[in-house]
């Protein structure tokens, strides 16, 4: 498939937020359930010293690139289901090859950026949760650990190095499976396709974690109010994990906007089709 680098109007990325809710609102059991799927394996992975781990970070370009796939099922009126995540895999050998590739160099580069920001901050941050690990739940230990560790600036640099890494691989398993691309060319292609439309995605990530804090607020307040402070994880947890489920879908956008044929101003109304 050829693809076109295009540059959009800021505007879309209000629309990117729009579309991958809509697609969830079509499919919400199956594609929250997909997400749940993810979820869980990670939980599970998190078992194995130090091999989950790195599993789990080596799948998260794949993980992508499968709510991608699922948001276009979704359009063409199926039902997705956990095939999604195979999918990417079942091409040919040579993309196989670069999906997992670029799932190595995600993993290494990860963990370079980690190592980076220890060195910068000094090993704070690991610190402080060592600290908190040894407190054993003491409120008063946690008090003081809270009042003498100034974490903020730690969490922040982690935060930066890991959105700074996203922008090479935001685009690129999706650059592999539909446009051939080889793991370097789809790294600098996303790069440029992220950067050459940043102000679409500053605007998507502002939207985003105004919805989350907002959504987070709103059932915070309403449970204090209620008094059912108790119930506010099971009430959060569901919640959040479907606007996680919204955001993943949105990636199909973003990326039809900036190298396919451009987002849709409105998505088509559903058919019902056998699934």
């Amino acid at each position: 498939m050829i693809l076109h680098l295009q540059s959009v109007p800021p505007r879309n990325g209000l629309l990117w937020v729009r579309h991958g809710l809509k697609v969830l609102q079509r499919k919400p059991i199956a594609l929250i359930g997909l997400f749940a799927t993810v979820m869980l394996a990670s939980a599970v992975l998190q078992f194995v010293p130090l091999l989950g781990q790195l599993l789990v970070m080596s799948a998260l370009p794949l993980v992508s690139l499968a709510f991608m796939l699922a948001a276009h099922q979704v359009l063409q009126s199926h039902t997705p289901t956990a095939a999604v995540f195979l999918q990417p895999l079942q091409l040919t050998k040579e993309r196989r090859r670069a999906q997992i590739g670029l799932g190595l160099l995600y993993t290494v580069t990860t963990i370079l950026a980690m190592l980076l920001a220890h060195w910068l901050d000094g090993g704070a941050l690991v610190r402080a949760m060592e600290q908190v690990a040894n407190a054993k739940g003491d409120p008063q230990a946690l008090e003081l650990i809270a009042a003498q560790a100034d974490i903020g600036p730690s969490v922040a640099l982690r935060v930066t190095l890991l959105a700074l890494l996203s922008i090479p691989f935001w685009h690129a398993p999706a650059l592999i499976h539909w446009g051939g691309q080889g793991v370097m060319q789809a790294l600098f292609s996303s790069t440029l396709g992220v950067w050459r439309n940043k102000g679409a995605f500053a605007l998507s990530g502002l939207v985003w974690a105004a919805l989350s804090f907002g959504v987070m607020m709103s059932i915070t307040l309403l449970c204090l109010v209620l008094g059912l402070v108790s119930a506010l994880p099971f009430i959060l947890l569901p919640l959040m994990m479907a606007l996680m489920t919204g955001f993943y879908c949105s990636l199909y956008f973003t990326f039809i906007d900036c190298f396919m044929f451009g987002a849709p101003r409105d998505l088509p109304e559903a058919t019902e089709t056998p699934t």
